[in-house]
């Protein structure tokens, strides 16, 4: 089947059978590697990317849903302003990732923050909650989210929170 769809923006073309999953297409048709095979069933949250506007796991995703949508990866979401909000502020906390692990708890930021850049304790440890990677401690997720709402208030309005 033929799908179109909008990937990090652009408008895009490909032909996959229904069957087929996102991670897949993007890893093998599009060469984006950001989004990692993990688990396969949707539990770890490595293959994480924005599919209209929510982070979800990509390896869960059958082709036949993508025509129509927006999705969003984490080599299209690193060029963005945010991206950048968001690797100073796990910089500034120390928060250190595996790699393995970074679209996911990075998209799970900007998805978190798009509406809220005052979260509580609670709101961003749910953020995380399909993200099963530990290679980073909660308390240090959240002084890292903590940190690039700091980060991106002053960017936005001149003043932190």
């Amino acid at each position: 089947m033929t799908l179109g769809f909008i990937l990090n923006g652009e408008d895009v073309v490909v032909k996959a059978d229904a069957d087929r999953r996102l991670i897949d297409i993007l890893r093998n048709h599009f060469k984006l590697l950001g989004a990692k095979e993990g688990c396969l069933s949707g539990v770890c949250g490595s293959c994480s990317v924005i599919f209209n506007g929510k982070v979800v796991p990509s390896c869960l995703i059958p082709a036949f849903r993508i025509r129509g949508s927006e999705i969003i990866t984490i080599e299209g979401f690193s060029q963005t302003d945010e991206y950048q909000d968001i690797k100073e502020g796990f910089s500034r906390s120390g928060v250190e990732n595996c790699g393995y692990c970074d679209a996911g708890k990075i998209l799970a930021v900007e998805t978190l923050l798009e509406g809220n850049l005052r979260p509580t304790r609670d709101e961003i440890l749910a953020a995380f909650k399909g993200i099963k990677c530990r290679c980073t401690e909660p308390d240090s997720l959240i002084e890292g989210v903590l940190a690039t709402c700091d980060i991106r208030q002053r960017r936005l309005y001149g003043r932190s929170a």
